[in-house]
């Protein structure tokens, strides 16, 4: 059994949907409200099915409570004081996460930057404002209903890329997030966190637009541009937002908020 979604046919003429203007992501990168979206029509699309793990029954949503709570505290405490591998000579300290223990959205990026060293913290700074404000434009709050996390819990020196030891030793951190978590839908933001989370080489165009399965409980993942490359690159702005618009399809389809009419407003 599965659940009917839209991708886009390859060639479709999207470059348009939705748009931020350079002031309103500007405005983004300094903590501001949401940027303004305008609206383009979307063009061709073809209807796929987003595959259900068979016989895995998802556990009812509610609050972490109880024994959930505790394991999400000693996580937090392992990860504190975690010495797995180099990175934690060199850091402030560990970053585990933020947002709600329970949320059916999971957003997971590359690695902690200086900031978000600094305040134990994940996208934080102008980068951080900006996914706020992404996340702001599809009814998304990092304070009540996404949890936000990176692929490592400590910030590698100059913000390289992560080497393949560094993941190796905080994956199994992640893993157990996602375990606690039980997201709906995850959103991986970056080549870096899309490329380790899928064990894939491809480019992140390549990976774009396509429904993508994580885990045992094979949930959905989406892949879309790290907020930081936009802050660099605001011409690929509008193919984030086609990247948020084709995620809250697919949440909405999942939770049978919407039919399979195709719409993706």
């Amino acid at each position: 059994m599965g659940v009917d979604v839209w991708v886009r046919r390859p060639g479709s003429p999207l470059a348009g949907v939705g748009t931020w203007d350079a002031q309103a992501l500007a405005q983004a990168g300094e903590g501001a409200q949401a940027p303004a979206i305008t609206e383009a029509v979307a063009g061709p699309a073809v209807m796929v099915r987003v595959a259900e793990t068979p016989g895995v029954a998802r556990a009812p949503f509610e609050p972490a409570t109880g024994d959930v709570a505790a394991r999400w505290d000693a996580l937090r405490s392992e990860v504190l004081s975690c010495t797995k591998c180099a990175l934690h000579q060199g850091r402030t300290q560990g970053v585990l996460g933020v947002g709600p223990r329970r949320a059916d959205w999971m957003v997971i990026g590359e690695a902690p930057g200086a900031e978000e060293d600094r305040r134990g913290e994940p996208f934080v700074g102008r980068a951080g404002h900006l996914l706020d404000a992404m996340l702001h434009a599809i009814g998304l709050n990092r304070g009540t209903n996404v949890y936000i996390a990176n692929v490592l819990k400590s910030r590698p020196p100059g913000n390289r890329d992560p080497k393949p030891e560094e993941v190796a030793a905080c994956l199994p951190y992640l893993m157990r997030q996602i375990e606690l978590l039980q997201p709906r839908l995850m959103l991986a933001v970056g080549r870096i966190a899309a490329q380790n989370l899928l064990s894939t080489d491809l480019s992140l165009g390549r990976l774009r637009g396509k429904v993508h399965h994580f885990g045992e409980l094979n949930t959905p993942l989406i892949v879309t541009y790290h907020p930081a490359y936009l802050l660099r690159t605001p011409a690929d702005k509008s193919k984030a937002w086609e990247d948020l618009k084709f995620a809250r399809s697919v949440f909405r389809q999942l939770t049978d908020r919407v039919g399979t009419d195709g719409d993706l407003s």
